[in-house]
């Protein structure tokens, strides 16, 4: 600007050069658009604290641990070991679903069994394998219950609360013990496309 007043001065015509730095002004004004952003939503995330390092988040359709908190962006590894870069302006500006903030996370799945299952012995049997699992805590307590009744089976619901850290540990190690305390107790599934 300083050279564009001397050029004035001197007589130079400068409207084009006022012109082109206009248009570069512009330019970089929209280029650099999306870092601004980016910097805004950081800083509001520091600030804020949506979440912190060590969460385990889920936003942008990705999921997992936060592992790095910087002022562009911010970093999560998956569970299977994968390095998501997330910009802080798309994170911030969406929604956030904080995992671990509470300490505890509630684990749901559904079981189907055939119309002809004993209700109550097919809850007593996921009762005593929600029990035999130490990693299932007591407070709040379970809950197993019938939840629907479709063309081809009874519906069951498995509410249980865990530490967030075990969540798919619990989830495999239980549903496989469901589904095999089931089947040795010779409670029937429902046969697939029937």
């Amino acid at each position: 600007m300083l050279i564009l007043t001397v050029l004035d001065l001197v007589g130079v015509q400068v409207t084009v050069f006022t012109t082109i730095v206009g248009a570069f002004s512009v330019a970089a004004g929209l280029a650099l658009s999306g870092t601004f952003q980016n910097f805004a939503g950081g800083v509001l995330i520091l600030l804020l604290k949506p979440f912190e390092v060590e969460n385990y988040i889920v936003a942008q359709g990705q999921e997992g641990k936060v592992v790095s908190i910087q002022i562009f962006y911010t970093v999560l590894l998956t569970i299977d070991n994968r390095t998501i870069i997330i910009p802080n302006g798309k994170l911030f500006n969406e929604v956030i679903v904080n995992v671990s903030r509470e300490n505890v996370r509630r684990l749901d799945f559904e079981v189907k069994l055939g119309y002809a299952a004993d209700i109550d012995k097919a809850k007593k049997i996921i009762n005593d394998a929600i029990a035999a699992n130490k990693e299932v805590l007591t407070d709040p307590p379970p809950r197993v219950g019938l939840i629907g009744l479709d063309n081809d089976s009874l519906r069951f619901t498995v509410n249980v609360w865990l530490d967030p850290a075990n969540y798919l540990i619990v989830k495999i190690a239980l549903m496989e013990k469901v589904i095999k305390d089931l089947g040795a107790a010779g409670i029937a599934f429902p046969k697939p496309g029937v």
